[in-house]
């Protein structure tokens, strides 16, 4: 159980890694990033009573993902991409 929660834990800072170095995918890839957060939730509900590890991927994909929701919208990680 303890494996798990710290598991689950080690997604916040995996999620502040991939945030930062993809700043200019949170605003392009927005619509993108919120389907695969809400998908990996269902799952994760449904998986729920089936297997633990699965279970616990898909839970942190979407703490991975809801993270770069988050970031999104702050104007110091999210930047438009030059071109």
């Amino acid at each position: 159980m303890i494996f798990l929660f710290l598991t689950l834990l080690l997604a916040v800072p995996t999620g502040f890694i991939i945030a930062r170095l993809a700043r200019d995918e949170l605003i392009e890839g927005f619509t993108y990033i919120k389907l695969f957060c809400e998908i990996s939730f269902i799952f994760a509900i449904i998986f729920s009573f089936y297997n633990e590890i699965i279970t616990l991927s898909l839970g942190f994909m979407c703490i991975v993902s809801y993270i770069s929701l988050l970031k999104r919208f702050d104007s110091r990680w999210a930047v438009e991409r030059n071109r």
